[in-house]
């Protein structure tokens, strides 16, 4: 494994957002990554099915000490391996693998399962899971996060898939911990036209949606 720092929850809790890297080039996630940290963003996630994903998530490591980097879709014990071989600091799937959060809680790496009932919300975070991933979040939305919350008010949720811009401020007035953002924070358009600019500016419109939650 190589040598890394570990995630720094005080990085996350400065942006408490998860930005999801997937399927672009090294060359276009060097020039987001950049923009992101210049927006006072911290923590990304590489997705396992991305082509070079492990050199990216490398890469990544070595440049960038003050940015959290991760490996998201990870969903066998092949992917966590190859994973934290090339240095994630945490770890997202989309799914419960009772062995991959097992391992991820017996190394200490952050771990960040996805659930959809509140019977698997429970199952993750009583395996070990540092926040739960609800997903997909679009097809539950913000009243179903509400209402797991009344008596699952102990676990830290992470909804991802559909937390836009427009609606990321309610899903932190329900008491998520954070927030997943793939396509709706990382504006296909803006990065095509290679407008890392006005990505930038995208970032630091949507981290103004939650300044008051950002500790």
């Amino acid at each position: 494994m190589l040598n890394n720092n570990s995630f720094s929850w005080k990085l996350y809790d400065k942006a408490p957002i998860v930005g999801i890297i997937r399927g672009q080039s090294l060359e276009t996630t060097l020039a987001i990554v950049k923009s992101y940290l210049e927006a006072g963003f911290y923590t990304i996630e590489v997705t396992m099915n991305t082509p070079d994903a492990e050199k990216i998530i490398a890469t990544l490591v070595t440049n960038f000490p003050e940015l959290n980097v991760g490996a998201g879709t990870v969903c066998n014990k092949e992917d966590l391996e190859k994973a934290l071989n090339a240095g994630s600091q945490f770890i997202v799937t989309p799914i419960i693998d009772e062995e991959i959060i097992k391992t991820c809680v017996s190394r200490k790496i952050p771990i960040f399962p996805g659930a959809f009932t509140p019977t698997e919300i429970y199952k993750a975070w009583s395996l070990g899971a540092s926040a739960v991933k609800i997903f997909p979040a679009t097809q539950l939305g913000v009243t179903y996060i509400k209402d797991v919350l009344g008596p699952l008010n102990t676990i830290k949720l992470l909804p991802t898939g559909g937390v836009s811009k427009e609606n990321i401020k309610s899903f932190f007035d329900v008491g998520v911990v954070g927030v997943g953002m793939g396509s709706s924070l990382l504006d296909k358009n803006l990065i095509k036209n290679n407008d890392f600019e006005g990505l930038k500016n995208h970032f630091i419109s949507i981290k103004k949606e939650i300044e008051n939650y950002i500790k």
